[in-house]
């Protein structure tokens, strides 16, 4: 096959499955709202990163090339928006899924990957690790694209459920607070090992 299906569905569950802000993002809208209230964030989340597989597919690599300010643009900006989110998780208390105010739905959900420079680099790598030299675009593309999707399927909602679960055992006592952070702190890690 022109794509190593089964060695990408490896590496594709070992990134998909880790710690990292898409899924802090998950774990803490779990935690906050609970499994039932963060499902449309799920939802968007996982179809967000299509957002990404598909222009890096047709050729945004190219781009890249012949103009490389764009890319470290949109690093430093994915860079400063997932510390953001970070902070936000720090200061986040938990609920047990009952939280004033309302879960972030499917649009904030679709956001998460394009910021993602963790997605980034692992749709990258997708493209460059797995996939044979003069596949067609449309195979390469379709066929990562379906692995991803298949595997935040089955992940995502494991993250926002853990979440929901942690609220149930920490909500209110004096561990909360440190687990946000750590939360918050392993959020940051996966972006700084992505970027150096």
């Amino acid at each position: 096959m022109s794509v190593s299906v089964a060695a990408f569905l490896v590496f594709g569950a070992s990134q998909v499955g880790t710690p990292g802000p898409a899924n802090m993002a998950l774990m803490a809208t779990g935690a906050r709202f609970g499994f039932r209230a963060a499902l449309p964030f799920v939802a968007g989340v996982a179809l967000g990163k299509q957002l990404v597989i598909w222009p890096i597919g047709f050729g945004l690599m190219e781009l890249a090339k012949s103009v490389p300010w764009v890319f470290e643009a949109l690093k430093w900006a994915s860079v400063a928006y997932i510390c953001w989110l970070a902070w936000k998780v720090a200061n986040m208390r938990l609920s047990a899924g009952v939280s004033e105010g309302t879960a972030p739905g499917f649009l904030a959900g679709l956001w998460v990957h394009p910021l993602n420079p963790k997605a980034w680099a692992m749709i990258t790598t997708g493209f460059t690790s797995f996939t044979a030299a003069g596949t067609p675009s449309l195979e390469a593309t379709l066929t990562i694209a379906l692995c991803l999707l298949g595997l935040q399927l089955v992940l995502h909602p494991i993250w926002a459920y853990a979440g929901d679960r942690i609220a149930t055992l920490l909500a209110g006592r004096p561990e909360e607070k440190y687990l946000m952070w750590s939360l918050a702190a392993l959020t940051v890690a996966s972006v700084l090992l992505v970027l150096f």
